[in-house]
């Protein structure tokens, strides 16, 4: 399903991306950059961030840039976002989007797998935003995007590592937006909801999860990536200025 919405005031704007490499992330990547975005992506996963990145090369004004980058290690992070101002200039928009919803037994979870599931759903969240204030401030403003997830209000179990972190993530939000609004700076909340990715599908979707996801939703159609990305390319553009310190839900109305 094409996105068909464009909006100018994208066109040539540094946005970076976490977690491009696959899932919503990657159609996130190329959302923006068919929207004339300067796209930079960060992931651990080289060979599919290599091969998308290479794959829009020739079909967009801007080719995206790949980064590999552990966003386990903060101070990698801080000198990779250094490295993506320095070739594609400040960022303007943040996409806080790599998350693990790996399922685990809360019986089971111990200090360190705890500490764990927050610096790869949560911590680094922060830091990212952290790092591109001072650019986004040179800019006049700019947005950021946290990808959170309905998951914790549908009381959804086996994954409360994953569950805290993303109800974590809307205090982080509305926070940042107080801090950050007197610069001009934008953060908002984007809760998807059960995205038919790849991974998903192959996983964990089968015919029963289709039919409980079916009878939760008010509108009976899955969620796929471009949903999610339709909703980024909105809340980073100057169409939704006066949107700031929200959560927005794309779930078919599940919660």
């Amino acid at each position: 399903m094409p996105l068909s919405n464009v909006y100018p005031s994208l066109k040539g704007k540094t946005v970076l991306i976490t977690g491009g490499a696959t899932g919503i992330g990657a159609n996130l990547v190329e959302s923006f950059a068919r929207q004339g975005a300067h796209v930079a992506f960060i992931d651990v996963r080289d060979d599919e961030g290599w091969a998308l990145a290479e794959s829009l090369a020739g079909e967009v004004d801007l080719s995206p840039r790949y980064y590999h980058c552990d966003l386990l290690d903060i101070d990698a992070l801080r000198d990779t976002i250094a490295r993506v101002k320095e070739v594609c200039g400040p960022v303007s928009v943040l996409i806080n989007n790599a998350a693990n919803d790996a399922r685990h037994d809360f019986r089971d979870v111990t200090v360190a797998y705890w500490d764990e599931r927050m610096a790869v759903n949560l911590r680094h969240h922060f830091f990212a935003s952290q790092a591109v204030y001072s650019h986004m401030c040179e800019l006049g403003g700019g947005a950021i995007i946290n990808l959170g997830s309905m998951s914790w209000y549908a009381s959804q179990g086996g994954m409360p590592g994953y569950t805290s972190a993303k109800a974590a993530i809307e205090g982080l939000t509305r926070g940042l937006a107080r801090d950050m609004g007197s610069d001009g700076i934008r953060v908002n909340t984007l809760v998807p909801g059960w995205v038919m990715t790849d991974r998903q599908v192959e996983t964990l979707i089968d015919a029963s999860a289709v039919k409980g996801i079916r009878a939760s939703q008010c509108l009976k159609a899955a969620v796929m990536p471009e949903d999610i990305s339709a909703m980024a390319l909105f809340l980073a553009s100057d169409d939704s200025r006066l949107c700031t310190a929200q959560h927005f839900i794309v779930d078919g109305g599940w919660v």
